[in-house]
């Protein structure tokens, strides 16, 4: 396929590029430059007053609570998500496999209409809640990235006196993994340090949240006089997720030791949680990415949480930040998180990417493309999702 004509962000840097051609074949970006030309049997399409960006990717998700939009809504964190308490288990613990795979479904239907083309998903119910997400995914051309989880807590005797992992969940453990990309583990509050470093020893992708809330930052503190982002790194963490109350210090022992944080700033909004501070993980050189969290209380919206994040950073700090580092987080920063050849327009990456008419309503004129994504693109602007070199929804 060639694509002929076309503005793009190019690269790791997005540069603006008014017009070019690019070669796709075999799922990658072949070639990219002007004056091209199509061999024999190759498609050609115009793509004259489009802008190709990278395919967005939604870095932090939890698609099995599609089915509670919304509910308890005025109560408090624990009392909604609480990984043993929380409503939120209620509700994965006695809704019907059928309901719950229907509404993850149009979850990824509606992050495909809106661009995300790669999602990672924080698999909640053991190896049957990775199942059946594979079985929703499985007619689905959505990337995903999917971290399960084993349904073992702690409690706080157990990580005070550093209770081990348990022998009768090895094998539950190592069939687990083999169904899935990784673990993604709940929080430090619920896992010793014996049972953190046990699950430093996993091959896969290892993620974990850290410093969500006041409440569960002062809770480590009390527990194990640690905080819990020096917990977490017992881990040995690919990635952290949220981060929104680590200290400086914590901040620049994330950016030595693992590949970045995922930002949830809406889903932080929601639970009346604060902000993270992204000027305080720039400065410390974190490397950061953006995901939308729990869809029972955030709409998975990457255009939406660029905008918000960019505009309230920038309101809270009375300080300016380039709308091209926004669009970073979602597109080339995430990309480099999880070490996958996504979220970059540039030979040999997968041609994931998503075309915006530069004459829609709310963008033309077009005068600052990266401002221009970040707070004014939605899914009314998209024309066309590709995933793989194949247009996945749309048409150009």
């Amino acid at each position: 396929m060639l694509l002929k004509n076309a503005s793009i962000l190019y690269g790791k840097d997005l540069t603006f590029v008014s017009s070019t051609n690019l070669k796709i074949s075999e799922q990658i970006f072949k070639k990219i430059k002007p004056n091209l030309r199509p061999s024999s049997n190759e498609d050609s399409i115009d793509c004259e007053g489009l802008l190709i960006i990278p395919g967005l990717i939604n870095s932090h998700s939890h698609i099995g609570d599609s089915i509670g939009k919304d509910f308890a809504l005025n109560s408090s964190v624990n009392a909604k998500i609480h990984p043993i308490i929380g409503a939120k288990q209620k509700i994965l613990r006695e809704s019907k496999p059928s309901h719950l795979s229907n509404f993850m479904k149009n979850t990824c239907i509606s992050m495909l209409r809106k661009g995300i083309t790669t999602f990672v998903d924080f698999r909640e119910g053991g190896l049957d809640g990775i199942l059946l997400l594979k079985k929703v995914l499985s007619n689905l051309p959505i990337r995903s990235i999917i971290l399960g989880r084993l349904e073992y807590y702690q409690e706080q005797k157990q990580i005070r006196k550093n209770i081990p992992f348990p022998t009768s969940k090895k094998v539950e453990l190592e069939i687990l993994l083999k169904k899935c990309d990784g673990i993604g583990i709940s929080g430090v509050n619920e896992n010793s340090n014996a049972l953190l470093k046990y699950y430093s020893k996993i091959s896969k992708i290892r993620a974990i949240h850290s410093e969500e809330t006041i409440q569960s930052s002062n809770l480590s503190q009390n527990t194990t006089k640690k905080t819990e982002t020096q917990r977490a790194l017992l881990l040995k963490p690919h990635f952290l997720v949220h981060m929104t109350y680590a200290s400086q210090r914590d901040l620049h022992q994330v950016a030595k030791k693992t590949r970045g944080i995922v930002i949830c700033p809406r889903a932080n909004a929601a639970l009346a949680e604060g902000i993270p501070n992204i000027e305080k993980m720039m400065k410390a050189r974190c490397n950061i990415a953006i995901g939308t969290d729990n869809v029972m209380i955030n709409s998975p919206d990457m255009f939406r949480e660029m905008d918000y994040l960019w505009k309230v950073t920038m309101g809270m700090n009375r300080k300016r930040i380039e709308p091209k580092q926004i669009l970073k987080m979602a597109t080339v920063n995430a990309g480099k998180l999880l070490q996958k050849k996504i979220g970059v327009i540039e030979t040999s990456k997968y041609a994931d990417c998503v075309f915006i008419d530069k004459h829609a309503l709310d963008l033309e004129p077009m005068h600052n493309p990266h401002a221009s994504i970040v707070q004014r693109a939605s899914e009314s602007t998209i024309r066309a999702v590709m995933i793989g070199g194949k247009i996945v929804h749309g048409k150009i």
